[in-house]
């Protein structure tokens, strides 16, 4: 039976072929030089980010690897053209394992839900 009980990305990422750790990795690296200081935890069992609230999370799975995120209207409106191309649901994104990572697509979605958190903090206050 696969594990299910995963503490910390690095454990998550650990059971992955090769090739699939490295793809997941430039993903955390990208979060990383995004929003410097940013939280890993693991949520739902999989990978996930938390600056002032919850950021991002990433699964990896045979065929592609999802991106996840909180709903967002205003991002899918921003990043309409390129969404248009993958295969999307209300709240994630699937990147085919077949095609190079679109590393700044990727860093340009985590950019903007660091600003709609950092909006959401300043409403509360």
């Amino acid at each position: 039976m696969a594990k299910t009980d995963y503490k910390t990305i690095d454990e998550y990422q650990s059971g992955f072929p090769a090739e699939l750790q490295e793809r997941m990795q430039s993903i955390r690296t990208v979060i990383h030089k995004a929003v410097p200081g940013v939280e890993e935890v693991i949520s739902y069992q999989i990978p996930c980010f938390k600056y002032n609230g919850y950021l991002i999370y990433y699964s990896a799975y045979a065929k592609h690897i999802s991106l996840s995120y909180p709903y967002s209207d205003a991002l899918r409106k921003k990043f309409e053209k390129e969404l248009s191309r993958y295969k999307v649901s209300k709240s994630a994104i699937q990147l085919p394992n077949s095609e190079v990572l679109p590393l700044d697509f990727i860093k340009g979605i985590v950019e903007f839900r660091k600003k709609e958190n950092e909006e959401m903090v300043k409403v509360k206050k």
